[in-house]
């Protein structure tokens, strides 16, 4: 038999193989996917048409202001320095002053002529991408409730995040690295970890933490020079684990480690890969700020673009946390303007570069990118140059995942204090993240304490207006 007619006969059967191993893997097959498994992030079919495959939040750690980025007021502008004439809700330090104008202006951009701030010039070319929602609220007015709220679904500690939700709910479609990664710029939100912990899911979900750069996770790099000699010894812990669990049963501690500890074996290839950011051209590097000037613009560049590069391979959930600019996050109590650019300047680029890298690639057609804070600020003085917390009404905006680009929702009153048009909850904006997903919000639930838990609680609607 020449060489020739032996590929023509083995041809099929190569295919064959291929095909055969390609259903066995979880990410492909329904079947495999959802057959009871010991691997709790095998990929598991959604309930309906997902739109979004994956999630990319832009945590605003403090709470923008939403009259000075994406709900312009003229009025406050033209009574700048007058007593406020709206009654004041009690705000967390109760110092309040005058009415207080808007520093910066606002010009419409693209198509749809969503007006932008100043603060947002690069997010402003992606206008007609974006959802701009000005009718949010939250039930509390303090950071760590307020971000236990916004993670979570309750304003207290211990409950799972929405990216452990994400991950129980659809499991993964890369098994070498984390379904839920959280890209930490430098600021670590109050109430800490727990905002992306697992709570009483599966300790397999709740968030990994990365940093920036070459080594974003502790002892990524193997610590024997001999790969077989650390194949022999996960070989043994795998025996010893085995031993264990048939004696004592099913435990979560235990088989949430064992998880762990296979992951983290397998994400030391895939890792170091992952960062390796060299391989992409001058041009993208350039694009999300890696050259910038300005180190906060370049922390969180890097974020973004590995962010990028987490949705490309798989991972369900990536937060983005913020990088310090030598203020207090977006938190201005004075200082409005110098705190809100330096805050705008490290984000701008990154995240407006994020936005057409993914519609370059064809990926923010399955990507849901959430830009928010955990509440606004008033359009009143705390002093004489800063904002106190307001959970009344503020902004946030979505993009790609099956989101209406170039979209603005709801209202606030004239001097966008308190919502008076479109009401959006918490809650809402979970129901609505869950169905891009194909997910339920009222079928995803989990036995805990006699009762079957969700993110969305009792509560949540899907914003159907605001699905394309």
């Amino acid at each position: 038999m020449t060489r020739r007619e032996m590929l023509n006969r083995c041809a099929n059967g190569f295919g064959a193989v291929a095909l055969t191993t390609l259903l066995a893997d979880k990410g492909f097959h329904p079947q495999a996917a959802n057959a009871k498994s010991t691997d709790s992030m095998a990929a598991r079919a959604p309930h309906h048409t997902q739109t979004a495959r994956s999630v990319i939040f832009l945590y605003m750690d403090g709470g923008p202001s939403q009259v000075d980025t994406f709900d312009p007021k003229p009025l406050l502008n033209r009574e700048h320095g007058q007593p406020f004439k709206m009654k004041m809700e009690p705000t967390q330090f109760n110092n309040n002053g005058n009415t207080l104008g808007c520093p910066w202006a606002f010009k419409p951009y693209g198509a749809s002529g969503i007006p932008v701030s100043d603060l947002f010039p690069n997010i402003g070319e992606c206008a007609d991408d974006l959802c701009v929602i000005r009718s949010m609220v939250s039930n509390f007015s303090e950071h760590t409730n307020a971000n236990y709220f916004l993670h979570t679904g309750l304003g207290l500690s211990g409950r799972p995040s929405m990216g452990a939700w994400t991950g129980y709910g659809l499991g993964s479609e890369n098994q070498n690295l984390p379904g839920f990664v959280v890209l930490n710029g430098g600021l670590i939100p109050p109430g800490g970890l727990e905002n992306f912990g697992s709570g009483f899911l599966p300790a397999t979900y709740q968030g990994s933490i990365f940093r920036p750069g070459p080594n974003p996770v502790a002892n990524i790099h193997p610590n024997d020079p001999d790969p077989e000699l650390q194949k022999s010894k996960f070989s043994l812990m795998r025996r010893l684990d085995r031993h264990v669990l048939e004696n004592y049963g099913d435990v979560d501690a235990l088989e949430s480690a064992i998880a762990n500890y296979e992951l983290a074996y397998r994400m030391q290839s895939a890792v170091p890969e992952l960062t390796r950011v060299e391989s992409e051209t001058e041009t993208t590097r350039k694009m999300y700020g890696l050259d910038s000037s300005y180190e906060p613009t370049r922390i969180f560049g890097m974020e973004c673009l590995v962010a990028r590069r987490l949705v490309e391979r798989g991972v369900r959930f990536v937060e983005l946390t913020c990088p310090s600019s030598g203020g207090d996050r977006w938190d201005q109590h004075g200082g409005l303007r110098k705190g809100h650019e330096n805050n705008a300047r490290a984000v701008d680029q990154p995240i407006a570069a994020l936005l057409k890298d993914l519609k370059s690639r064809g990926l923010l057609d399955q990507t849901l990118v959430i830009w928010a804070g955990e509440f606004g600020r008033t359009p009143f003085a705390q002093g004489s140059d800063g904002r106190d917390h307001n959970p009344f009404g503020f902004s946030i905006w979505m993009a790609g995942g099956g989101i209406k680009g170039g979209a603005v929702y709801g209202a606030t009153d004239d001097y966008g204090y308190k919502v008076i048009e479109n009401r959006v909850e918490i809650h809402d904006l979970h129901a609505t993240m869950l169905h891009l997903l194909g997910v339920d919000h009222t079928r995803l639930t989990f036995r805990h304490s006699g009762r079957d838990m969700r993110l969305t609680d009792v509560h949540g609607e899907v914003l159907r207006e605001l699905i394309s």
